[in-house]
């Protein structure tokens, strides 16, 4: 196995390992949707965390400083559009005949692939943490040079590897959740934590460094 292509699947399982908001975010989703969606989220994260390693390794020693000013707003951003989720999901399982069957054609918010997809890479975009991540790898790898491409292009691709087969893990387990509690009742328990734990994982991003 190609060296580059190894040092981007270990970068890879490393920033996508620790359980955090998009974790959680993708294992209720799948448990209250299907994996078909929970899937298409995990690609979200896996494309996310594939563009920022491209950015890293091929924009070398430029990128930590461009990223620096601007590490603060972003990550404000995102504790924003996660509390905006979580609250979005507890309304929804609680409102008044939320335990009913909606509609395909009438879907909102994250319960749709493409949806999914979309909303989960652009807020897994929004976590300058994993550029810089990358580019510190990147960099103690290189020791200071950026790699040709195709070393970039492997090391891009063990990245996105890592990160898909990690997050699909995860959809994994939020079908298994929602195929225990497929009741009424179970179903806005699951929702209702994960909207819990959303939050408060958003409410953590916001604290002092």
């Amino acid at each position: 196995m190609s060296g580059a292509f190894l040092a981007g699947l270990l970068a890879g399982y490393g920033v996508a390992i620790p359980v955090g908001a998009i974790a959680v975010l993708i294992l209720g989703l799948t448990a209250r949707t299907s994996f078909r969606v929970g899937a298409a989220a995990a690609f979200g994260v896996a494309t996310a965390d594939g563009l920022y390693a491209a950015v890293a390794a091929l924009g070398g020693t430029v990128v930590a400083g461009l990223i620096a000013p601007v590490a603060g707003p972003l990550r404000l951003a995102a504790a924003v559009v996660l509390l905006v989720l979580a609250g979005h999901g507890a309304w929804r399982t609680l409102r008044p005949g939320a335990a009913s069957a909606v509609p395909a054609g009438s879907r909102r918010g994250l319960d749709t692939p493409a949806r999914a997809f979309a909303g989960v890479l652009a807020l897994t975009l929004l976590n300058p943490a994993t550029v810089v991540y990358f580019v510190a790898l990147v960099i103690g790898r290189q020791g200071g040079a950026d790699p040709g491409a195709a070393d970039a292009l492997l090391f891009v691709a063990g990245a996105f590897a890592a990160s898909a087969s990690w997050q699909l893990l995860i959809a994994g387990g939020g079908t298994l959740v929602g195929r225990v509690l497929t009741g009424p009742r179970g179903r806005r328990v699951t929702a209702l934590v994960s909207s819990a734990l959303i939050a408060a994982l958003a409410a953590a991003m916001l604290l002092p460094r």
